[in-house]
C-alpha cells in the first residue's frame, strides 16, 4: 500500500530530534486508515464520510494514501499559475480538481505519501497556524531519519530541503475537524511539477527522497516512522488500524 517502491537498498534510521516542537495538549488518541491508491474524487468523499460525526469514532483520524496523477486548485490559486491547458493535460492522464483546502495549485501522483489527517481541533487550542507547524514538525523529525536535512521557510507553509520543496501541505477545516493535508515526494516523478507553479513561487524548484537518497525508502517503513512521528509530536497514541478495529468489533 502506499507509495510503491523503486530500486530498494539499506539505509540506516537515525533517531530525529524534532527542532522546536510545538507544545501541544494531549489528544485522545487516533485511528490510521490506508487504503492504497485513490482517485482524488474518492480521497476525498473518504475524508467527507469521517467528517460526519455520526460517522467518526471517538479518536482522530490520519488516512495514508497515494492518487494517481491530479492537479489540484486550492481556495487561493491564481489560474495563472495551470501553466498546460486542461486539454492537454487531459491527454497525458492528468486529471484536474478545484480543492476547499487553504493554499494554492499542486500536483499529486505516483510515488507521493499523501497524508489527510482527521483531528478535532479543539483539543489543540483551535489554532491553525499551530496545527500547520505540528504538520511541518512531523514531516521534518521523518525526513531527518533518513539523513535528510530538511527545514521549513518562514511564510512558506511546507517542507524543504535546501532551496527545493520536498513536501506541500494545504488543509480545510469543518466544524473545527481538520480535512486534506499533505503531500510528501517520495519518489515522484518531479517533471509533472512543470505544468504549474507550485506554491506560488516562479521557478521554484520541487525534490523528493528519492532524489535526495538515491533511492526510495520501502513505503512501509516510511509509512510506519510517519505514524510514530506523528503520535509523538501531537502527543497522541496510535491505536492501530481503524478498519480492523471495526471488523474486529463487528
Amino acid at each position: 500500500m502506499g507509495v510503491p517502491a523503486v530500486r530498494r537498498r539499506h539505509i540506516q534510521l537515525r533517531t530525529a530530534v524534532a527542532p522546536d516542537p510545538p507544545d501541544l495538549p494531549v489528544s485522545r488518541g487516533f485511528y490510521t486508515i490506508r487504503p492504497g491508491r485513490l482517485s482524488y474524487r474518492a480521497g476525498l468523499a473518504l475524508q467527507q464520510h469521517y467528517l460526519r460525526a455520526e460517522n467518526r469514532p471517538d479518536a482522530d483520524l490520519l488516512i495514508l494514501t497515494e492518487h494517481p496523477p491530479t492537479i489540484t486548485l486550492g481556495r487561493k490559486t491564481d489560474p495563472r499559475h495551470l501553466l498546460t491547458s486542461a486539454d492537454e493535460l487531459q491527454k497525458k492522464g492528468i486529471e484536474i480538481h478545484q480543492s476547499a483546502r487553504g493554499g494554492s495549485i499542486t500536483y499529486h501522483g505516483p510515488g507521493q505519501l499523501v497524508g489527510y489527517p482527521l483531528i478535532d481541533l479543539t483539543r489543540h487550542k483551535r489554532d491553525l497556524h499551530l496545527f500547520l507547524r505540528t504538520l511541518e514538525e512531523v514531516l521534518i523529525a521523518v525526513l531527518r531519519r533518513w539523513d535528510i536535512p530538511a527545514n521549513r521557510r518562514e511564510q512558506s507553509t511546507g517542507v524543504w530541503v535546501g532551496n527545493k520543496k520536498i513536501a506541500s501541505i494545504g488543509i480545510g477545516v469543518q466544524g473545527w475537524v481538520s480535512w486534506h493535508g499533505f503531500a510528501l515526494n517520495v519518489s515522484t516523478d518531479l517533471n509533472l511539477f512543470q505544468h504549474i507553479v507550485p506554491c506560488v513561487l516562479q521557478n521554484v524548484q520541487m525534490t523528493s527522497m528519492q532524489q535526495c537518497l538515491g533511492t526510495a525508502p520501502v513505503p512501509e517503513t516510511l509509512e510506519d516512522a510517519l505514524i510514530r512521528q506523528f503520535a509523538d509530536s501531537f502527543a497522541a497514541s496510535h491505536m492501530g488500524d481503524y478498519e480492523k478495529q471495526t471488523t474486529t468489533q463487528a
